[in-house]
């Protein structure tokens, strides 16, 4: 099979920075307004967590808590151990609007024992955190972006997710639709076209990726496409060259649909407003 995640990786830069490694015995606080998400590795202990949006609990044996988008929160390590931890910031295009990060719960909280395919990153990542070799932070913060792949890997399939396009991607049919539209955006994909990729009828193919991704075909692909324009915008693309890279005529045809789907915002003034951003 195609690979399923290469053209989301290729437009959206996963990109981790090792900030904590060590024992956590008060509350450390985050808030969204540094635009990321956040990867804690509990290797021991305890840790009490909480957010507005999945509440609270203590999590007691090793395991992964992963905020895929920006998100206040709290973490505070319990008893007189507390809680021995690795914790990263994650970039993976959420300003941008990267699918996959939509596509997540809020809150993931996996137990390592019931993963055992990560340990031998998990493994790498505890020596490199707690020793003092040479390239320990550039070490760690490779191991922690390849643990967000391993992890992406797992929700799709495993069916972590019950809609979104990690959904959409576990289904072989759809994958086919989906990886179809994600490595050629500009071209001019239509609902029978994207049918006779999958193999499906069109009325069945509209009504499965519906279901399983969340939103009609069309709608999905000009998400899409925005996604895509935002990336090449933040790369330094002109306006005019990002429309005619996914699929408009002109740059103010573009630029409508844009300031349609972002409350009057252009390109240019999300643009702005993006650079300006503390993750930027």
């Amino acid at each position: 099979m195609q690979d399923r995640l290469s053209a989301l990786l290729d437009c959206f830069r996963l990109r981790a920075r090792v900030f904590h490694t060590g024992s956590l015995c008060d509350t450390a606080d985050f808030d969204a307004r540094d635009g990321v998400g956040h990867l804690h590795v509990l290797r021991g202990g305890a840790l009490r967590i909480g957010d507005a949006v999945a509440g609270e609990t203590v999590v007691d044996a090793p395991s992964l808590i992963f905020y895929p988008r920006p998100a206040p929160h709290w973490i505070r390590g319990e008893g007189a151990r507390g809680a021995e931890l690795v914790c990263s910031s994650i970039e993976l295009g959420a300003d941008a609007g990267n699918p996959l990060t939509r596509s997540l719960p809020a809150r993931l909280v996996l137990p390592l024992r019931d993963h055992p395919l990560l340990h031998g990153t998990l493994t790498l990542l505890f020596e490199e955190a707690f020793a003092e070799h040479c390239g320990r932070q550039a070490a760690l913060d490779r191991l922690s972006e390849l643990m967000i792949l391993q992890l992406l890997r797992h929700c799709m399939t495993a069916g972590v997710v019950a809609q979104g396009v990690l959904a959409g991607l576990a289904d072989p049919r759809l994958a086919k639709a989906l990886n179809a539209l994600h490595g050629a955006p500009g071209e001019t994909w239509s609902l029978d076209g994207l049918a006779r990729v999958s193999g499906m009828s069109r009325a069945r193919f509209a009504a499965h990726f519906h279901h399983v991704v969340g939103m009609p075909p069309g709608e999905y692909l000009a998400e899409w496409r925005l996604s895509v324009a935002k990336t090449l915008l933040k790369r330094g693309q002109p306006p005019k060259q990002v429309a005619l890279e996914i699929g408009y005529a002109s740059a103010s045809a573009f630029a409508r649909a844009f300031a349609a789907r972002h409350a009057g915002v252009s390109p240019t003034a999300w643009l702005s407003a993006s650079r300006a951003s503390p993750a930027q």
